[in-house]
């Protein structure tokens, strides 16, 4: 994995005509950003469309559709999907980029000022592209191996909708004594900024954090009463907390 250069090399593709194809929440939040980029967008096209007049086509549909995305777009264009997970080879014999915004997109959008931005190609010219179209969204281009994309892809569910999913368990546990999400929120944030600022070990905190396992026992029984689903995860939830307590506490 490297991170490159926001310049584009002099070999870029002249593509200023692009095709977005996809109707979801990415290929329209994709679609609108190129265009206030300066990029004469066509889309979001349906599936199907074969992206003709076109100078790059961005297939911005699931994992399991890109290659028969791929087979319906006319020749000529350099071909790109925006999946993490999966490599280059569904787009063969193409002329082919990745770019993966490392960005959570809802139905409201989003702004991919400031994000990473996995990107791949299949030659020096696709991967100038990937980098082009992702310093035109102000991203910061990272490339990525080919064998990493299963581990990068993992990495940016755990820090997204993971959390989510962990979020929705505290959620659940606070309203069974009367506290709305909205007061948990500072907290989250509070944590999410410690995090980036000084790392996982020093932004640790809480019983855990501190060796208080009776504390932790006693929440353990009181999950066990209102949310006794939630147990198994709580209980892997401790054990990684304290795998990290214990490096934390590791002499340098």
């Amino acid at each position: 994995m490297r991170e490159l250069e926001r310049d584009s090399p002099s070999d870029t593709p002249g593509c200023r005509r692009l095709a977005v194809v996809g109707r979801g929440r990415v290929g329209f939040a994709l679609a609108q950003s190129l265009r206030d980029a300066g990029y004469e967008v066509d889309g979001p096209l349906g599936r199907g469309a074969d992206g003709r007049g076109a100078d790059a086509v961005l297939l911005c549909v699931p994992d399991a559709e890109i290659a028969s995305a791929a087979s319906t777009i006319a020749p000529g264009p350099v071909v790109g999907h925006c999946s993490g997970a999966t490599g280059l080879g569904m787009l063969a014999p193409r002329e082919a980029f990745s770019l993966h915004p490392l960005m959570t997109v809802t139905a409201e959008g989003a702004d991919f000022a400031g994000a990473g931005a996995a990107i791949a190609g299949s030659t020096p010219r696709a991967l100038a592209y990937a980098a082009e179209l992702a310093g035109a969204l102000r991203m910061r281009p990272v490339e990525i191996a080919e064998e990493d994309r299963a581990a990068y892809h993992a990495a940016a569910s755990i820090a997204a909708n993971f959390l989510v999913t962990l979020e929705a368990a505290a959620e659940r546990v606070a309203a069974t004594v009367g506290l709305e999400r909205d007061q948990l929120v500072p907290l989250v944030r509070a944590t999410v900024e410690n995090w980036a600022r000084l790392g996982p070990d020093r932004a640790l905190t809480g019983p855990v954090a501190r060796g208080d396992f009776a504390t932790v026992a006693r929440q353990r029984e009181a999950i066990a009463g209102a949310a006794p689903d939630l147990l198994a995860l709580f209980d892997a939830l401790v054990a990684a907390t304290s795998q990290l307590a214990a490096r934390e506490a590791q002499p340098a």
